[in-house]
């Protein structure tokens, strides 16, 4: 298993305590009262997430991206819709240099959302060390393309463990924040936009949303391959190898986008029902797609998922974990836990929920964008007695 150094941090416990965990078709849901941890700025240690288990060192960069041709769907008078992206890649080691978690006005935000009155210090959160290098120089080489992203209401930073890992494993890894719908984005400039529908659901609510979402995903990849990139190192990205994952809501985003872009050779809904009234497993025309869900994604629990895999006419999985919950995808059960939060009873403890998510995720992507043969997609395995292989 997968090292990590244990140290507590109460600030962190405070923001992962009253984060949604609701599943895409409650994503708007009111979070209930919940209990906030209280902390001094002196008695904060920084965390530290798990190390990325592929061979390659791993870079960052950071893209403000705008389309000139969509107005923002949330907030029309900001004008043309903007996304924030972080790009993980691999890198030569030695080179790079520190890649923060977040930005500390992100943090405050959060913090100010969720932990209202705590008297925590948004720094312990930002502080959280991560793996990647800034702008290291990145790795020789062709890599496959992965756009990652996150559930409504989780900032990008929650998944930086997944994206990192998938980057050590060679794949160049886009991990995108939708604007106005976390709690804030940081832009150029140190302008930090808040959630703008974080409260009240836009017309058309979640289906609104996951069609908004995988117009951004499909806006992204064009972005990073066509004729004249936005990114410096876009030549490492081998245009024809695209895949995509989304968490939660963005899960049928991912399936969204695939539905509409033959350029995504691969998908993976992480734990999110299906919102469209047409289900665009429909519309996959034979490319693999991975249901990867927490153990209340069952077989009769989710009739989206059931309706999607009876579309679903090309290589297709249906894994669930057992003991996992909505935020077993992300670093938040793990951040709840070095925050000194117990687990529930019977539940899977976080680093394993992480370390099994990272793995099978890799191992989708090297069978269907690397043609590396996986043997741990084929059935269970005694290496991962949690994974149940779902046959409806």
């Amino acid at each position: 298993m997968t090292r990590i150094r244990r140290t507590a941090v109460a600030a962190v416990l405070a923001l992962v305590l009253p984060l949604p965990i609701a599943a895409a078709d409650t994503a708007f849901a009111a979070p209930g009262p919940t209990a906030v941890a209280t902390a001094t700025p002196d008695a904060l240690v920084r965390a530290e997430l798990p190390r990325p288990t592929g061979p390659h060192a791993v870079g960052r960069s950071t893209l403000h991206l705008v389309d000139e041709h969509r107005q923002d769907p949330w907030v029309p008078a900001a004008g043309a819709r903007q996304l924030m992206v972080s790009v993980y890649y691999p890198a030569r080691p030695g080179t790079g240099g520190p890649a923060p978690y977040m930005t500390t006005e992100e943090a405050r935000l959060l913090l100010q959302r969720k932990a209202p009155g705590s008297g925590i210090s948004p720094e312990a959160l930002s502080g959280t060390r991560t793996w990647a290098h800034a702008d290291a120089r990145p790795a020789h080489g062709r890599f496959p393309l992965v756009v990652l992203s996150p559930g409504f209401g989780y900032p990008r930073a929650l998944f930086t463990s997944v994206a990192e890992d998938l980057a050590s494993r060679g794949y160049a890894v886009a991990l995108v924040d939708h604007t106005y719908e976390s709690p804030g984005i940081t832009f150029p400039g140190e302008q930090t936009l808040a959630c703008a529908i974080c409260d009240q659901p836009p017309t058309g609510g979640s289906e609104a949303v996951a069609r908004s979402r995988a117009t951004d995903l499909s806006f992204v990849v064009s972005q990073l391959t066509e004729r004249h990139p936005v990114w410096r190192y876009a030549r490492m990205i081998d245009p024809k190898r695209i895949g995509m994952a989304g968490h939660s809501l963005s899960g049928d985003a991912t399936a969204m986008a695939m539905a509409a872009d033959d350029r995504v050779r691969a998908g993976v809904n992480m734990d999110g029902s299906f919102q469209e009234s047409h289900n665009p497993a429909a519309d996959m025309h034979g490319r693999p797609f991975l249901l990867f869900g927490a153990e209340h994604e069952s077989p009769g629990m989710d009739p989206s998922w059931t309706q999607g895999w009876a579309n679903l006419d090309g290589w297709k999985r249906w894994l669930t974990i057992t003991g996992s919950e909505h935020g077993t995808f992300s670093d938040l059960a793990l951040l709840a836990t070095l925050a000194g939060r117990p687990a529930p009873v019977g539940a899977i403890p976080p680093l394993r929920g992480l370390e099994i998510t990272r793995t099978y995720l890799g191992a989708f992507f090297d069978l269907h964008l690397k043609g590396i043969p996986q043997p741990l997609l084929d059935g269970p395995s005694p290496e991962a007695p949690e994974v149940v292989f779902q046959q409806p």
